[in-house]
């Protein structure tokens, strides 16, 4: 079934930010006491938010200051604003979902400076998402609740069981399973176990989600 609109987690997705951000994270919590492997990171927290990522790095022993995720958000941007590359194929996929005239938009549980950041490098695509990126900050609670998704549903004036959601994390699969939206997860290189767990249907090319999307 063709959906009535799309919409899009931002890192991992969009763009590939996230090996950059584990690197980081890693580095800061060894340097207060918490030894991850990078490896590890991205399992540990994908989908969550820098304050989720906080509560549990102290919970495990990290000492970390108060200013913490503000802290790591400015490590984070200086290094992303630096290179943050598309993921191969993304803009097929808004290609033909243009050429369908399908709406589509962009729900995170970053900030928007940090969207703004990324996709900002990418001036062609970041025109064709203007007014339709929105952060964990517009709404009362972020994913795994349905806010997000349900906020840029009604953004789009599309009804939420109209909408496909595409995501990366089991935390995204079940805030779109929340807000009654099917979910195609995207799983290039990672175990789709726990998407598949959050109701998602993995996939491991951009280059087929416009098939399974009916286009």
């Amino acid at each position: 079934m063709t959906p009535s609109a799309v919409l899009f987690d931002c890192d991992g997705v969009i763009v590939d930010s996230e090996p950059i951000t584990d690197e980081i994270i890693a580095a800061s919590l060894a340097r207060h006491g918490l030894v991850i492997k990078v490896g590890d990171i991205h399992g540990m927290f994908l989908g969550g938010t820098m304050n989720s990522v906080a509560e549990e790095a102290r919970r495990l022993g990290a000492d970390l200051p108060e200013s913490w995720v503000d802290d790591i958000y400015e490590e984070m941007f200086e290094r992303l604003a630096r290179d943050t590359p598309l993921i191969p194929g993304i803009t097929a996929v808004f290609d033909a979902l243009d050429a369908a005239g399908i709406p589509y938009a962009v729900g995170s549980n970053g900030p928007h400076r940090k969207m703004a950041i990324t996709l900002g490098q990418h001036p062609d695509l970041y025109r064709r998402l203007r007014g339709r990126v929105f952060s964990r900050h517009d709404v009362a609670r972020p994913k795994p609740a349905p806010d997000l998704y349900l906020h840029a549903a009604r953004a789009l004036g599309v009804s939420p069981a109209g909408c496909v959601v595409i995501e990366d994390s089991p935390t995204g699969a079940r805030a779109a399973a929340a807000a009654g939206m099917r979910c195609f997860g995207y799983a290039a290189t990672s175990d789709a176990t726990g998407l598949q767990a959050a109701k998602a249907t993995p996939f491991r090319s951009m280059a087929d989600l416009p098939a399974l999307l009916g286009l």
